[in-house]
């Protein structure tokens, strides 16, 4: 498997080259050149797999540069019942026939981004021992990356994290996961601003080829290659577990920020999983909605972001977007990288009436948004007919899903976030408390570890200057 920019410059590179790369030096996405084509024998034999071997047969058609045994190895260690709660590490809860919730968030963060992220420390840990190098990560985070990348990272002898995340914008049990760890290779940076703002620092620094190869700086985000592919293993997983055969066709509802989570699905689909339809959900912050309403992509001022109960959707800049919009033209990055300079320049790219317009519908993707009485009342139902407490971002996508579900088609809620990083709003919606895991019960008193800082790019090179491993 090789892999090439969506802007063109870097080709050819391997696996483990765009593993420990970030953004391309071009500032594009890492892409495999095609994705893996899988065949009715392949869906057949990976049925039954638990998932460690599910994750080992997805992730060596992406990691062939790595040894077989080294693969297992990691998936192995990533995916434990201890981290997960059980080995199924990602059960699949049955609400009514035909409507079920992935279940993502039982690792060490309560959130999804968990399941890539314990792959990607092994992944990392195991590039440097062998290479006998250092790397100093930097990392935006609108709430759940940051605390999932910082838990995965903690305490290891040739990594340090910078996460950047927007100053008082997060849930306070979000900010207290990344905020109250003491371990002396993880900083937090709470940016005045917005998650795009920090999102837009990461990718100056990125920019600045000479200051990210002395420093060695590496990517969390799913900016980073490796998580998507990480990602697509649940959907895989989730189908296997809502269906009995392979002739069946299931959907699968998302909340989407940073595209990245759905985009591993999309990814999935075009591999041959029989997924007949991604249903994409924002929040009030809409901005992919829109896109896949009109194909019209119009990012937001920061003034014009919400901030919602919802908050690792408050994200007007989807990184992972342009992948799929490389994909609708064809893979062409001279049209991909024109696109995105109108993003600069006017904020806006307008697909109406081309062939990448064209080539939508093919994609399957369908689209909504849900505000905050959307959110409440769903909580409330969920919780009323089926017993389950659901968080916000996981009832922005049932409230979605609901609305574009068909007769004969399991629709598959993708869980974001247990119920308990976001307790306000679940007080609002039940008038209860969300239950806590053990172990989280004191977490917002634990002392904490920040700075805050301006969102300029300078300012956040000149503190890991400071700081970095070296």
């Amino acid at each position: 498997m090789r892999y090439q920019s969506t802007r063109g410059a870097a080709t050819e590179q391997k696996f483990s080259d765009v593993l420990l790369e970030g953004l391309a030096p071009d500032g594009g996405l890492a892409m495999p050149e095609a994705y893996p084509k899988l065949s009715p024998a392949d869906l057949q034999r990976w049925r039954t797999l638990a998932y460690p071997e599910l994750a080992f047969e997805v992730l060596r058609l992406f990691a062939d540069d790595l040894p077989a045994d080294d693969l297992r190895a990691m998936v192995r260690r990533a995916y434990t019942a201890e981290l997960f709660g059980s080995a199924d590490i990602t059960p699949l809860r049955t609400l009514e026939p035909g409507l079920h919730i992935l279940g993502l968030s039982n690792g060490p963060t309560l959130a999804f981004k968990d399941i890539a992220m314990q792959f990607l420390g092994q992944a990392f840990e195991y590039a440097l021992e062998r290479s006998g190098s250092t790397m100093n990560i930097l990392g935006a985070t609108s709430g759940d990356t940051g605390s999932s990348a910082e838990h995965a990272m903690r305490g290891k002898q040739r990594l340090s994290v910078f996460m950047l995340s927007p100053h008082g914008k997060m849930s306070p049990f979000q900010a207290a996961q990344m905020y109250s760890l003491q371990e002396p290779n993880i900083f937090n940076l709470a940016v005045r601003g917005v998650f795009d703002d920090c999102q837009d620092v990461v990718k100056v620094v990125n920019s600045d080829a000479a200051f990210k190869a002395r420093y060695r700086i590496g990517a969390v985000n799913s900016i980073n290659w490796a998580r998507i592919a990480a990602q697509i293993v649940y959907y895989f997983k989730g189908y296997f577990a809502a269906t009995r055969s392979n002739d069946e066709q299931v959907a699968f509802a998302v909340p989407s920020g940073n595209f990245g989570n759905i985009y591993a699905g999309h990814v999935a689909r075009s591999m041959g999983l029989p997924i007949k339809r991604l249903i994409l959900a924002t929040n009030e912050n809409n901005v992919l909605d829109e896109f896949f309403r009109t194909g019209v992509y119009r990012v937001r001022k920061t003034a014009e972001v919400f901030q919602t109960s919802s908050p690792s959707m408050d994200i007007s800049k989807a990184s992972n977007f342009e992948r799929y919009v490389f994909d609708l033209v064809g893979r062409d990055a001279r049209q991909l990288a024109a696109l995105w300079r109108q993003v600069e320049t006017t904020g806006v790219f307008d697909l109406r009436g081309t062939t990448a317009h064209a080539a939508m519908p093919a994609t399957g993707f369908v689209s909504g948004s849900s505000s905050h009485s959307d959110r409440l009342q769903t909580i409330r139902s969920v919780y009323e007919t089926y017993g389950e407490v659901i968080d916000t971002h996981t009832a922005d996508g049932i409230k979605v899903g609901l609305a574009h579900r068909e007769p004969g088609v399991p629709l598959v809620c993708l869980e974001t976030a247990l119920p308990a990083k976001f307790a306000e709003t679940i007080r609002e919606a039940l008038g209860i408390d969300p239950e806590r895991p053990k172990g989280f019960e004191a977490l917002e008193s634990l002392p904490q570890r920040v700075t805050v800082v301006d969102a300029d790019a300078e300012a956040v090179k000149a503190f890991v200057a400071a700081h970095a491993q070296t």
